[in-house]
């Protein structure tokens, strides 16, 4: 009898350990799930483009999360106002001179771009880098960015068409109005002290 219970009370123990097991197992497969589904979500088609370059989810995902945690460190600002105006004007002034300078207006793009990353915060790594950091919070554009240092690229090598060199200009300033963000103008309250006196 008491060999029943022993057996009984173990099976028991066995089974309570084995349902544990599989809750827990169920727990890490709806975590990992999930935390591919935001991955997803969050870089679009940049999710995409690591897995490809990376050979596997894994690795990519773990590249993905490694970038948000270097990104969360920076000090990523929104501009002034006053900044902001003056990145814009930069940019209207630069546009003006393509017709008459490309190549210059394409060099021209890219180092406003860099001064404007560089204004809000982002590092000054290498292309490769800063591609990276900019994926965390802009991915919708960060294939512009590619595309744009591809051109800029190819034009160093052998020059190319004055096509192409629009096309460089039109990602740049697709990254540029995705870069520009203002900080809100935060309405001034007045001092506590002139809403006592205003009481009295």
């Amino acid at each position: 009898m008491n060999t029943m219970n022993l057996d009984t009370n173990t099976l028991t123990g066995l089974a309570i350990v084995a349902v544990l097991a599989v809750l827990g197992l169920a727990v890490w497969v709806m975590n990992h799930l999930n935390q591919s589904q935001r991955l997803q979500q969050r870089f679009g088609a940049e999710y995409a483009r690591t897995v490809e370059r990376l050979g596997s989810r894994e690795k990519a995902e773990a590249e993905l999360r490694a970038r948000e945690r270097r990104v969360e460190r920076l000090h990523i600002e929104a501009l002034a106002p006053s900044d902001a105006a003056r990145f814009a004007q930069e940019w209207k002034l630069l546009q003006g001179h393509f017709v008459d300078n490309p190549r210059g207006t394409l060099a021209d793009a890219d180092r406003l771009v860099r001064e404007l990353m560089l204004r809000r915060g982002y590092p000054m790594a290498d292309f490769e880098r800063r591609a990276a950091d900019i994926s965390v919070d802009h991915p919708a554009v960060v294939e512009n960015y590619r595309a744009a240092h591809d051109i800029a690229l190819r034009d160093l090598r052998a020059p190319t068409s004055t096509e192409d060199l629009r096309r460089a200009v039109l990602h740049y300033h697709a990254l540029f109005d995705d870069l520009l963000e203002v900080a809100p103008d935060l309405p001034r309250t007045a001092p506590i002290t002139r809403h006592m006196e205003a009481r009295s």
